[in-house]
C-alpha cells in the first residue's frame, strides 16, 4: 500500500529539515547542514507492515513551484493522499505564500479532492512564547478560509520541540487503515493490564500511531514529549553502537515500560502502581505481541466495519 505525500512550501521554510529529523534521524542542530532541494526529491518510507510512504519533497525556489503547476501539474498532483504545506511562519512574503497555496489547492481539487490538507506553520520558536497563540490563531483562521472548500487541518511547528512530533503523528495516524481496529484491540490490552495508558509508536520514527487513555492526564502534549525524548536518547544509543530496546521509569507515582513490541512497534505501558513487579508487565507485553503482529500482517485487508476480539 503505497500512499503518496506531497511536502510542499516555499524554499527555506523548513520541509526537508522536518522531514530528516523524522525519517532520517537527524538532530535538529545537524538539519543546519543540509543543503535546499532541487526540483523534486522522492523518498519510500516502510511504515507499519504494508504501509509505505511514497514522500514527495518538492523544491520551493520560484521556477520549481511554477513548473509545478505548469507542465508537471499531472505528474504531481495525481494520486495525493495527503498535502502537507509548510508556511515560514516570519515570512515577509505572505501573499506570495498563499498565492502558491491556493495553486496547489487548486491543482489537488483537479487531480486529488478526495486528499487530505494540512497546513504546518512552522519555526514558531521564532516567535516570543507570549505573542505564539495570538500569532497562530490569526494564521490558521486565514488559512481555513483560503482552503474552502476544501477542509485543512492546521499545526503549530518547530524542529526544537515536540510540536513537530505533534503534527506527523496525526498525519501518519489518518493513513493508517483500520486504525480504529488497533486502537480497539489497545484498549483492550490496558483494561487486561489495568494501565492508564497503553501507547504504540511507529519503531523507526517513535511516532505515536495509535494509544488507550483510561484515566485522564493534565499534560496533553506528553505522548510528543515522550516521542522526542526517547527518540533522542535512542540516536545516542546508537553513535555509541549499542541498541536500544528497552526502558523502564518509576517513581513514587506510576511505573512505565517501553519495550519492543512487533516488527515494526514499540509500546510503552503506564501504570499507576509503582510497585509492579517488572516481571509481570514484561510478561504480558510478550504474551500479546503474538495478538499485535497478526494485526499488523492484516492491515490493509480488514473490512472497514471489522471489531477486534476480546484477548485474555
Amino acid at each position: 500500500m503505497k500512499k503518496k505525500v506531497l511536502l510542499m512550501g516555499k524554499s527555506g521554510s523548513g520541509k526537508t529539515s522536518m522531514r530528516s529529523i523524522i525519517f532520517a534521524n537527524y538532530i535538529a542542530r545537524d538539519t543546519r547542514r543540509l543543503g535546499a532541494t532541487i526540483d523534486v526529491e522522492h523518498s519510500h518510507v516502510r511504515f507499519l507492515g504494508n504501509l509505505v510512504l511514497n514522500l514527495w519533497d518538492c523544491g520551493g525556489q520560484e521556477a520549481f513551484m511554477e513548473n509545478y503547476f505548469t507542465s508537471q501539474r499531472d505528474n504531481v498532483f495525481r494520486n495525493v493522499e495527503v498535502l502537507i504545506y509548510v508556511f515560514d511562519v516570519e515570512s515577509r512574503e505572505v501573499e506570495r505564500d498563499m498565492h502558491y497555496y491556493q495553486s496547489c489547492l487548486e491543482a489537488i481539487l483537479q487531480n486529488s479532492p478526495e486528499a487530505k490538507v494540512f497546513c504546518l506553520i512552522h519555526k514558531m520558536d521564532l516567535i516570543p512564547e507570549d505573542q505564539r497563540s495570538v500569532i497562530y490563531d490569526k494564521r490558521e483562521s486565514e488559512l481555513k478560509k483560503r482552503s474552502l472548500p476544501l477542509d485543512c487541518t492546521c499545526f503549530k511547528t518547530s524542529i526544537w520541540d515536540e510540536t513537530l512530533y505533534k503534527a506527523w503523528s496525526n498525519i501518519v495516524h489518518l493513513l493508517i487503515p483500520n486504525v480504529h481496529y488497533l486502537e480497539s484491540s489497545l484498549s483492550n490490552f490496558a483494561t487486561i493490564l489495568d494501565a492508564d495508558e497503553v501507547l504504540l509508536f511507529e519503531r523507526a520514527t517513535f511516532l505515536v500511531i495509535a494509544h488507550s487513555v483510561r484515566r485522564p492526564h493534565a499534560d496533553v502534549h506528553r505522548f510528543e514529549k515522550i516521542s522526542n525524548i526517547v527518540k533522542q536518547f535512542k540516536l545516542s544509543c546508537s553513535k555509541l553502537q549499542a541498541q536500544f530496546q528497552s526502558m523502564e521509569v518509576r517513581n513514587s507515582c506510576f511505573a512505565s515500560f517501553i519495550d519492543i513490541f512487533t516488527p515494526n512497534t514499540y509500546v510503552m505501558v503506564i501504570m499507576s502502581d509503582p510497585d509492579i513487579p517488572s516481571a509481570a508487565t514484561l510478561v504480558n507485553i510478550r504474551n500479546a505481541r503474538k495478538y499485535f503482529e497478526k494485526i499488523e500482517r492484516l492491515e490493509g485487508t480488514l473490512p472497514a466495519t471489522a471489531v477486534p476480539p476480546k484477548f485474555q
